[in-house]
């Protein structure tokens, strides 16, 4: 087992080597975010790829860049013109946060992205995750990353728990600290990310295929089950985020009334319509139009 591990012990040593062995053979080496270190390519990669497959992000980041190939580009861009590119993605406050961080780069760091962490931090839509991927990822600075599927491998080889729920944040930030090797910390950042999303998944881990399965506590531990298998999520269907999504969906073919919009959700959601609005225009992702309908932001073309 790994928890008492610091960089410089013979187990973290020999956990690297397993993993980056693994890693040269495996790793996803292909992906195009992967093949260059500008900033703002990077930063559109993760912005998308929060909580988004990579499958799903692949042709949206390219027709992004194509169209928005640099900050400049794409501060020019109205608020309706990210949500519509958007489109199918999810999450619509990620487009919204991403041109509202390209203006301020313009405005107020002329045009290149801050270099430091806490600069990065205030920037609109930057967290602890996507400020030390940049830092990683672009800079090839000898930083941790811990993403979801990063937080799910040292949680699990670690600390025994099947999840990143069930360990504190700082422990999980710890142990990815102490695993740091003194080189190349951008690819074992990489590894870990791609042994979490290949093999360490969360629903069907392929533990005979993980190259540090003999070290893992979880796996050592007969794999327990965590809060999160004894409390699943509601259904899509009925969250708030789908409905939001459908309204948002909808308002990129053309402006409605709260009425129109109510017609095509579920019962249960159109109840709540007036909640919806209010909440999606607070989020400035819809605006009030004339003659009570609803529409995008100003600026639609």
């Amino acid at each position: 087992m790994l928890a008492s591990s610091t960089s410089a012990t013979p187990e973290a040593a020999r956990f690297r080597r397993r993993l980056m062995a693994w890693y040269r053979d495996n790793g996803r080496h292909g992906l195009p975010w992967r093949l260059t270190r500008d900033p703002y390519a990077v930063l559109v990669s993760e912005i998308m790829l929060q909580q988004t497959q990579v499958e799903r992000v692949l042709p949206y980041y390219a027709a992004w860049l194509e169209r928005w190939p640099s900050f400049t580009a794409l501060a020019a861009a109205t608020p309706a013109d990210v949500i519509r590119e958007w489109r199918g993605l999810g999450y619509n406050r990620r487009a919204l946060n991403l041109h509202r961080l390209a203006v301020t780069v313009i405005s107020e760091h002329g045009g290149e992205l801050p270099a430091s962490p806490a600069a990065l931090r205030k920037l609109p839509g930057i967290g602890p995750y996507t400020a030390a991927a940049v830092q990683s990822f672009a800079r090839e600075r000898p930083i941790a990353v811990a993403d979801t599927n990063i937080a799910r491998v040292l949680a699990r080889a670690f600390f025994g728990a099947p999840t990143r729920r069930e360990v504190p944040a700082r422990a999980l930030s710890n142990a990815a600290e102490a695993l740091l090797p003194s080189r190349d910390v951008r690819h074992h950042n990489l590894a870990l990310m791609d042994l979490g999303a290949l093999v360490c998944s969360s629903r069907a881990p392929r533990c005979g295929e993980c190259p540090v399965a003999r070290v893992c506590a979880w796996r050592g531990s007969g794999y327990p089950p965590g809060e999160a298998a004894r409390n699943p999520a509601p259904r899509f269907e009925h969250t708030a985020r789908f409905a939001r999504g459908r309204i948002v969906d909808a308002l990129r073919a053309a402006p409605a009334t709260a009425a129109e919009l109510a017609a095509m959700l579920p019962a249960h959601h159109a109840e709540r319509i007036r909640h919806y609005l209010e909440a999606l225009e607070k989020d400035a992702l819809i605006a009030p139009a004339a003659d009570g309908l609803w529409s995008l932001p100003p600026g639609l073309r």
